[in-house]
């Protein structure tokens, strides 16, 4: 199976040549479309760096910020794998847990894969009322959906291709996990969750997630649950 990464990435200089290099470090991903969401800071000048050294690398930008969700659905444009990981380019998420996000698929078992954030899995422990919000949310989207997630606002979430290419996506900002997971519950496509590590990063470090995009996602869950 061909796997396709694609990295949303916006004001990530410092993090995202190290990204690359512990993706490629695993030895899984075929191709990586990194999409700069419209960056300020010199993320789209080391990205093109990136892709002019690394043929593996496909580089798609956005002349202006307009979210995570629109970066993942104009990475989705130029995936040419079987099986699409998303992976964030902040280093919260690390790349040796593919292996265990590819197994379900590999095997049979599911065509979308979450890695769960509160299955067990190594994590540095900060931001706790970050984990009650994301806690919360998942209890709605298990009520609304009548499913049993742990995690359903990770940021990794690997599916097959096919999966998606009928999936009418909306989603601009971080409103992309609530749509993406409402869709494809509806549709009984079959999920299955492994414990992953993660490294959350504070808002000192440069986290963006905040309050109004936790409400979002909450709207997001209800609207779905209803219409298209």
């Amino acid at each position: 199976m061909k796997i396709s990464v694609i990295v949303p990435a916006y004001n990530e200089v410092h993090t995202i040549a190290e990204l690359v290099r512990r993706v490629q470090g695993v030895g899984i991903a075929d191709e990586i479309i990194i999409v700069d969401d419209g960056s300020t800071d010199g993320s789209r000048e080391e990205i093109q760096k990136l892709a002019e050294r690394e043929g593996m690398i496909h580089a798609v930008y956005h002349l202006q910020n307009q979210g995570k969700g629109s970066a993942i659905r104009s990475g989705l444009q130029h995936v040419s794998g079987e099986i699409v990981l998303v992976q964030d380019a902040d280093l919260e998420y690390d790349p040796r847990d593919y292996p265990a996000l590819l197994r379900p698929l590999e095997e049979g078992l599911a065509d979308v894969v979450y890695g769960s954030r509160f299955l067990g899995g190594a994590r540095r422990p900060v931001m706790f009322w970050h984990m009650v919000a994301n806690k919360i949310l998942t209890f709605i989207t298990n009520i609304l959906y009548d499913t049993i997630l742990t995690d359903m606002e990770t940021g990794y979430k690997v599916f097959r291709r096919e999966v998606v290419q009928d999936l009418r996506l909306r989603a601009r900002r971080f409103d992309f996990e609530p749509e993406f997971t409402a869709k494809i519950l509806k549709r009984k496509v079959r999920i299955f969750e492994v414990p992953i590590t993660f490294n959350p990063r504070d808002y000192a470090e440069g986290k963006k997630i905040g309050l109004k995009d936790a409400l979002q996602a909450v709207w997001t869950l209800i609207k779905y649950r209803f219409v298209d």
